[in-house]
């Protein structure tokens, strides 16, 4: 099995209105040729750029159609081979990520690579022959740790996450949506970005408060197989995420909700980091992929059977100088990513196989049903003719015998003898006919009877041939198989992304190699020229050793911002936990002790940890039926039942005997 790397680009956005009207400064620079992305430090003019190189890097200049023929078309192309491909998006919020996914319907060339990917998709489904497709659709949200169906009825009610062998991790009664052409692809998209959470913050007016993502499973079966045999089957998925930007509160000026979402929207990214960190350092024994529902849905997407994009969003300003190198940092960890990407051939769960079984299976009852249409059965047939043929020959004789007689009534006889042969050939034609329908489908058998309405369906029937209909539907390919035009198109885009990937590799390659002369083997003129060489190659790598200091003093700066925050996070966290405790500790004296909830130690020791779910799984309220007292004959109102009137009236005055006073002010 062989591994690739996650393939990191750098995408630096222009300079927004907000970020002109401070006078902010540019302090990222883009060399699109060498592959390298230098940013500078505004407060320190003698540090040196830290300079980063990728597998490509865009600046303002470049739309996303460039970028997309470049580096995502190879992506997309995979999933048509039974690859599985993640295409996601990172940075600080407003940095330009939903841009780069979902994109502007105008200019053209500033449309998504989303939409891109669908009109790929089916474009290349339409020219393929001798292979029929099914396309599925699903849409989905994280939004404060809860991932919801962005495609459903009921878009608030939270999903969970399952994970088995055969499928890895899923979305548990996740709706997924057969698709034929890239309007229906669009149609979901809209209507998930409808129903996604989104507000506004003092960097973004259309912040998005959730990570999403798209995905489009392509099932694939080969035609020139037997009709009936679904062993050989491929699938490929797409992932396209749109994540969420890290942000800071006191930059964004969130606060009550808009804090919260914040909040989880950070510690998911954290967890994110944590676990590309964790994979790039090769003594790391755990993984910290259930830290967030975003690492473990990305789980195949970092270090798995994968092909990974990952597009990091870069802001020029110097306001966002830190968020900035932050996002480049992490790019630059994220490619020494190892993934194992492999064909999915023969998938036990594939909605292709399903729908082949059910197609196979509704077939076998419409034959069924159509047993009972009226025509002759076919081991007849050779009698039915022969016995049609000697009755045409004796009554042939019996008229020539009788107009043997009558010689006169020569015309009658010969009109007699016209209508006779008129009806042999009718009832032989039709007899023939009912031969052919036999060869037919049974599919066809029921079209043809209905249009010659010589049999009405019930209604059953007609619900399986509108089920039959519905799922030979669904799957699609070949529709362009004979467009030469569209064939040569996506043969040059083929050819141009191939040669982008072969210059941007000899780039790298020229970087890498870019470490000035061989001292050792070097060969000169003079003792002077030995020396100069040897002076430029010192002061380079004195430059090298400078840069490096600095990066050890800006890490070590970071962590400390970094420790800080968790230690603000902890103390924010101990508060509410003080908080809860206080809280219980005024409620539990207060309950009756019939009630299991009295008992917290109890309470404690049976609940039980849900590692899938995240979270606790506390046991059943209950409340224990103590007997009658023993005073109960001596006038007292019996009192056996928890909802009888004289205990809910006990109830109600031990409640009335707890006043809660509000703190005043020391």
């Amino acid at each position: 099995m062989t591994s690739e790397n996650v393939k990191v680009i750098a995408r630096c956005r222009p300079m927004n209105t907000r970020e002109r009207a401070l006078n902010s400064k540019n302090v990222v620079f883009i060399d699109s040729e060498k592959c390298t992305c230098s940013i500078v430090n505004p407060t320190d003019s003698s540090a040196p750029p830290k300079t980063f190189t990728f597998d490509g890097v865009y600046g303002p200049d470049f739309n996303t159609e460039q970028i997309y023929n470049d580096i995502a078309y190879p992506f997309i192309e995979g999933i048509l081979e039974g690859y599985n491909c993640t295409v996601f998006a990172y940075g600080q919020t407003g940095c330009g990520k939903s841009f780069s996914m979902q994109g502007v319907d105008s200019p053209p060339n500033q449309r998504g690579i989303i939409p891109r990917a669908f009109e790929h998709v089916f474009e290349a489904i339409s020219v393929t022959d001798d292979v029929k497709f099914l396309v599925l659709a699903s849409y989905i949200e994280i939004y404060n740790e809860e991932v919801r169906d962005l495609l459903s009825s009921d878009t608030k009610r939270k999903l969970e996450l399952k994970e088995s062998p055969e499928r890895g991790v899923y979305v548990n009664e996740l709706s997924h949506h057969a698709v034929q052409d890239v309007i229906e692809c669009q149609k979901l998209m809209e209507k998930g970005w409808r129903n996604r959470a989104t507000g506004a913050t003092m960097m973004n007016a259309d912040s998005s408060r959730s990570h999403s993502i798209f995905t489009i499973s392509v099932e694939m079966m080969s035609m020139s197989q037997d009709v009936e045999d679904i062993k050989s089957i491929k699938r490929g998925k797409l992932c396209l995420v749109d994540l969420a930007g890290s942000e800071r509160q006191a930059k964004t000026g969130a606060s009550g909700d808009r804090l919260k979402e914040a909040t989880k929207i950070n510690l998911s990214l954290s967890a994110l980091g944590n676990v590309i960190s964790a994979l790039v350092d090769g003594k790391a024994k755990h993984i910290p992929y259930r830290d967030s529902k975003l690492t473990r849905l990305l789980q195949d997407s970092l270090g798995g059977n994968t092909k990974t994009l990952m597009i990091a969003c870069l802001s020029p300003a110097d306001n966002n100088y830190d968020e900035t190198l932050s996002t480049l940092r992490y790019a630059n960890r994220a490619k020494n990513i190892y993934n194992e990407p492999h064909v999915n051939e023969d998938p036990k769960d594939t909605m292709l196989r399903q729908y082949q079984e059910q197609i196979k299976k509704l077939k076998e009852l419409l034959e069924a049903s159509t047993a009972q249409l009226p025509m002759s059965n076919g081991s007849n047939d050779i009698s039915e003719k022969e016995k049609l043929r000697l009755e045409y020959q004796d009554e042939m004789i019996k008229l020539r015998e009788k107009y043997q007689e009558e010689y006169n009534s020569k015309c009658q006889m010969q009109a007699d003898l016209k209508v006779l042969k008129e009806k042999y050939d009718k009832n032989l034609a039709k007899i023939s006919n009912q031969n052919d329908d036999r060869a037919s489908s049974p599919q066809q058998i029921v079209e043809k009877a209905l249009k010659s309405n010589r049999v009405e369906l019930n209604s059953s029937q007609q619900e399986i041939l509108k089920r039959l209909k519905k799922l030979q539907e669904s799957m699609v390919g070949g529709e362009r198989v004979n467009d030469k035009e569209l064939q040569e198109r996506r043969l040059r885009k083929k050819k141009s992304a191939e040669r982008r990937l072969n210059a941007l590799a000899k780039a790298l390659a020229n970087v890498e190699t870019e470490e000035g002369p061989n001292l050792v083997l070097g060969v000169y003129d003079d003792i002077q020229e030995e020396l100069r060489v040897k002076n430029e190659v010192l002061k380079k790598y004195k430059q090298k050793l400078k840069a490096s200091d600095r990066e050890i003093a800006d890490i070590q700066s970071e962590f400390e911002n970094e420790r800080t925050d968790y230690l603000e996070t902890i103390r924010k966290q101990e508060r509410q936990i003080k908080l809860q405790n206080q809280i219980l500790d005024k409620i539990v004296p207060t309950l009756s002790k019939e009630c299991n909830y009295s008992n917290l130690e109890r309470l404690k020791e049976d609940a039980e940890w849900d590692e899938d779910a995240q979270s606790w799984i506390l046991p059943d309220l209950t409340r224990i039926k103590l007997p009658p007292a023993s005073g109960a004959s001596s006038g007292r109102q019996p009192v056996n039942s928890l909802t009888a009137p004289g205990r809910l009236e006990n109830s109600e005055n031990s409640l009335a005997m707890y006043t809660f006073h509000p703190l005043q002010a020391r």
